[in-house]
């Protein structure tokens, strides 16, 4: 008879499972924002995440893995509170232990995140209350008096109680949530800002952009800007309580506010930014214009002392970032505090208020988003969040080139064609793009004029296509004279490298 009771004890799992989160997040609502269970869970499998399964994420997944993972972390609830209810149903109080050991994990992980308050135990603690109250009311109405037929079940109750704290989880945890994560009110000071003009504004040459169906424009519209952060949800962050504080091997501790940021004058910037987890090809890869503050300039209000040599980054979300000191405080490096992006305030999932802009760099050692915190350090003292996840501590971005067009998959009819795509060397530029058909000659493409020597150059040639499938090979040449790395290397540890090759289909 007990076997019949299993899938209302499921329920009844589920639907306790489902009042704990909506508890928690009511709490975290009212007193810790920051510690949100299933968030706080989420990003503790970020952090411990090993580094091919990250690269996996990445390479599915995109821009949507953060949600993926939220999913799975969902279906991992849903069977740990159908296992916990049928364990309460069957072996009392076995499903208030699985209760208390979700609770105890989430309290651990919410006490230890950055940031993490005094209140940052509460959500935890009354979720973990709340969800087993409700499991022990439903499971009593599936029990009977051992003297007591089967149909002494109370399934009137059991289902009275499981829809009203079920509606009223749904209600209250959705809308906790929704309070919780809502940042119409950062967007409309985002929206309201009125940033200063900057003091010199970038010069596009003639030539910059190529007329070609397909290829990728010169500046990456904001939305279409690739986004790999260790962020979970986008961090809010108010500009008028912004602060950044510099401080570690300095001869002055020294903390801006937003307005002091801005006072020390804005300029703007030309820099393409890549993502070490690009694979050759790959969409990991935007150029930009920003605007914003030399990091030696504030830096230099700190002095940092000698013996130092890199700069350890923090974001408000705890991510940090290793940069060489050389690569922020050299003049022929243009390492900015960004306030703008392309035209406009930083969107927030790209950092804004401030973030960190640095030519020549991965992003995971230099472009830290939400930036708080710049500690004038040395690599032998302190490590950033990805140099123990099996990534190098300095990470220069390796000379690269992307076919745009024609794609793989998509067939083309015969006749000339338009191959086309982007070639990038940060602070050396490109010199020569070259591409080969089927293996046979390599043929130098026609470049765009280049913005600087931080920015992807565009490039074009014209290919007299024939019917059937062929192979195209692209390869770059930097202005130092040097050829693009043809040997194929993985993401880790220090970014991809190779000759992308692509098969493409020509329609007679």
């Amino acid at each position: 008879m007990r076997t019949r009771r299993y899938p209302l004890a499921a329920i009844a799992g589920v639907v306790s499972a489902a009042v704990f989160l909506a508890a928690a997040e009511l709490v975290a609502l009212l007193a810790a924002k920051e510690a949100s269970p299933l968030l706080a869970l989420g990003g503790f499998v970020i952090d411990i995440v090993p580094q091919p399964v990250k690269e996996l994420a990445i390479a599915v997944f995109g821009a949507m893995d953060k949600v993926a993972l939220l999913a799975g972390l969902g279906v991992a609830v849903a069977v740990a509170a159908v296992l916990a209810g049928m364990l309460q149903l069957r072996f009392p109080p076995s499903g208030l232990i699985v209760i208390g050991a979700a609770g105890a994990a989430t309290l651990a992980t919410t006490v230890t995140r950055p940031g993490a308050t005094a209140l940052a135990w509460a959500p935890s603690v009354v979720g973990v209350v709340a969800g087993g109250v409700v499991l022990v009311a439903l499971i009593r109405r599936l029990r009977p008096p051992s003297s007591a037929p089967e149909e002494g079940v109370d399934r009137r109750g059991f289902l009275l109680i499981a829809t009203i704290a079920g509606a009223s989880a749904l209600v209250v945890g959705l809308g906790s949530r929704a309070l919780n994560g809502v940042t119409t009110s950062i967007t409309a000071i985002r929206e309201a800002l009125r940033l200063p003009s900057p003091r010199s504004r970038v010069t596009i040459p003639d030539g910059a952009e190529l007329d070609v169906p397909g290829l990728s424009p010169l500046f990456t519209p904001n939305a279409d800007f690739y986004r790999v952060d260790t962020a979970l949800t986008v961090p809010t962050v108010d500009p008028a309580e912004w602060r950044l504080i510099v401080d570690g091997m300095v001869g002055e501790r020294i903390e801006l506010t937003f307005d002091d940021l801005l006072a020390m004058g804005l300029d703007e910037y030309a820099v393409t930014l890549t993502c070490v987890s690009n694979e050759v090809g790959g969409g990991l890869v935007g150029n930009a214009l920003w605007q914003g503050v030399p990091v030696r300039d504030v830096l230099a209000l700190a002095r940092p002392q000698e013996g130092a040599d890199m700069v350890l980054s923090t974001s408000v979300d705890g991510f940090t970032a290793s940069t060489p000191l050389t690569s922020l405080t050299d003049d022929a490096i243009d390492a900015i505090l960004a306030v703008a992006m392309n035209g406009e305030p930083l969107p927030l999932e790209h950092g804004f208020p401030v973030r960190m802009v640095v030519p020549g760099l991965y992003g995971y050692v230099s472009a830290t988003k939400w930036v708080t915190e710049l500690t004038v350090t040395t690599f032998a003292q302190d490590e950033a969040y990805w140099t123990p996840r099996g990534y190098s501590a300095k990470a220069p971005i390796k000379m690269s080139s992307r076919i745009d067009t024609p794609r793989s998959g998509t067939p083309v009819d015969a006749g000339t064609v338009a191959v086309a795509g982007v070639a990038w060397a940060q602070t050396v530029g490109i010199s020569r793009v070259e591409v080969s058909i089927d293996d046979g000659d390599w043929q130098e493409a026609e470049l765009s004029a280049p913005v600087n020597e931080d920015t992807w150059v565009q490039w074009k040639l014209a290919w007299e296509a024939e019917a059937g499938t062929h192979y195209i090979a692209v390869r770059a040449t930097d202005a130092d004279g040097n050829l693009q790395i043809q040997e194929r290397a993985p993401i880790a540890p220090d970014g991809a490298s190779g000759w992308q090759r692509t098969l493409v289909t020509v329609r007679g």
